[in-house]
């Protein structure tokens, strides 16, 4: 196992299991699986309507179709980072990737809600295995602060816009097929990654000897459980709810007791001096505080297109085409080529102001607005916004990890991901949905313009929202500028470079 390494020393004359002539087209195998998890986060989105009917589900439970993947998915991504660790990435990454499509398979041919429930539960557990293996092999595979910046470019497009890629896939597919293809899609897509990771992937070993530490994983995961649930719940129950304020307790009381137990661990479930140093926490609450905001983005525009300016579920998708368009040049064509020779935060700073200020933008929506004056440039603005600060977010937050430790460290960017979207679905929403109760009260005086007062209402809501998103990509601005203090990688700051592994 020591091979031609020198221990601790990191000297370039090593020569790392990295120069694999076929990284690149292992880059795409793990872009593959990466953008199938993000974007079944939103593929369902358009479908739901069609699934209730066809399932009859009540309105309460819809939601279901939603929270029990990001429950399992949120939930269990730092155990399946520590899994991804003790017995290897590729191993985790192939059977995240068999077990998501099967279960995807059993969603697709469900025949009752609570078969459909727990198919998306499943989908969320091995998706938890995935991510955290696709982001940790993409971390151990490029490590030349070049091809580097390349790799994370592309994950960070599709990292950003895989959810707006699942509006227009699902519109597309529940248009002119069936809503059960939005999770069959998932099948072949999952065969192709496999077959090319079998071919294309390699991986070190894993560290199986070192065990699993399960009082952290029951606190942890449970505490990210607690979490999560309480902020799904937050948004049909209400803020002040029993359930949700005892599901946030239970959550602050479980996580700190996982930070305490860590701190005491013989093999910690994520250890400490991975959230200790500053650029990687910084990391963290940008990439938290800017998914708040775009997901607010993504519940809100998806009704207003729907909804209020009566567009189809295709049209409705193609929409969202320009912002995902705009991630991708963001990403691949400013960030990564940049990167290399500027500090990540001159990257994400800009990029929360881009986003910031298309948020603004939307704030000028009425139920007449049009879409290439009105909405399309406020899209484009996020877009590029979102594709600067990705992009370095995940390069910045996994460099320097020990090899041993990729694994839980991309599960906690992906955690940061996932918490920030369940904050900003459940907080946005409820204050549109409370702002425009209030605003329709006041405005209800003429019961022959009940509907026009409805619409206006609703967009009022949204408005509001959009405002509160905006403040708080600000603060994403904020956050990058003062705690991510990188230099450029060709700098030669070492937290930019990989800890070697020690020698067995």
């Amino acid at each position: 196992m020591s091979g031609s390494r020198t221990g601790r020393t990191g000297e370039p004359a090593a020569t790392p299991p990295e120069a694999d002539p076929h990284r690149w087209w292992g880059l795409v195998v793990i872009a593959l699986a990466q953008l199938m998890v993000v974007l079944d986060a939103t593929i369902v989105n358009i479908a739901l309507p069609s699934a209730q009917r066809d399932l009859h589900m009540s309105d309460a439970n819809r939601q279901w179709v939603i929270t029990a993947y990001t429950l399992a998915f949120g939930g269990l991504l730092l155990l399946g980072g520590r899994v991804a660790d003790l017995v290897g990435r590729k191993r985790t990454f192939v059977i995240g990737l068999i077990g998501f499509a099967a279960a995807s398979g059993i969603g697709g041919a469900a025949t009752t809600s609570a078969m459909l429930f727990g198919a998306r539960a499943l989908q969320g557990v091995f998706a938890a295995v995935l991510a955290p293996s696709a982001l940790s092999l993409l971390t151990t595979t490029f490590t030349d602060p070049k091809e580097r910046g390349k790799a994370f470019g592309i994950y960070g497009a599709l990292a950003g816009s895989g959810s707006a890629i699942g509006f227009i896939v699902g519109g597309v597919l529940t248009e002119y097929l069936n809503w059960r293809w939005c999770l069959y899609v998932n099948v072949p897509i999952a065969i192709i990654a496999v077959i090319g990771a079998f071919a294309l992937l390699h991986d070190r070993p894993g560290h199986a000897d070192a065990g699993l530490d399960v009082p952290g994983v029951v606190l942890g995961c449970g505490g990210l459980v607690a979490l999560v649930y309480g902020f799904s719940e937050a948004q049909p129950r209400g803020w002040t709810d029993p359930l949700v304020l005892s599901l946030f307790a239970l959550a602050v009381a479980l996580l700190a007791a996982f930070v305490w137990w860590q701190t005491r661990a013989p093999t910690p479930l994520l250890p400490l001096h991975v959230i200790r140093e500053r650029n990687r926490v910084g990391c963290f609450l940008t990439m938290m505080l800017a998914v708040i905001g775009m997901f607010g983005l993504f519940l809100f525009m998806t009704y207003y297109l729907q909804v209020i300016l009566g567009y189809s579920p295709v049209r409705t998708g193609l929409a969202f085409l320009p912002l995902t368009a705009a991630i991708i040049v963001g990403s691949t064509q400013i960030s990564a080529r940049l990167l290399p020779h500027v500090s990540p935060r001159t990257l994400m700073v800009p990029g929360m102001l881009l986003a910031s200020g298309g948020m603004v933008i939307l704030t000028r929506i009425t139920v007449h607005s049009e879409y290439v004056s009105e909405i399309l440039p406020a899209l484009l603005l996020m877009g590029l916004g979102m594709g600067l600060t990705f992009m370095p977010v995940f390069s910045t937050a996994t460099a320097g990890v020990a090899p041993r430790d990729s694994g839980v460290t991309s599960a906690t960017v992906n955690t940061s991901q996932q918490v920030g979207g369940s904050i900003g679905t459940a907080l946005l929403n409820t204050i549109a949905t409370s702002t425009s109760a209030s605003w329709i009260t006041a405005h209800l005086t003429n019961p022959a313009q009940r509907e026009l007062i409805v619409r206006e209402g609703i967009v009022h809501g949204y408005t509001v929202a959009i405002w509160v998103a905006a403040g708080v990509m600000l603060l994403a601005g904020v956050v990058a500028g003062v705690m991510v203090t990188a230099k450029a990688p060709k700098h030669g700051n070492p937290a930019d470079r990989p800890v070697p592994e020690p020698v067995a």
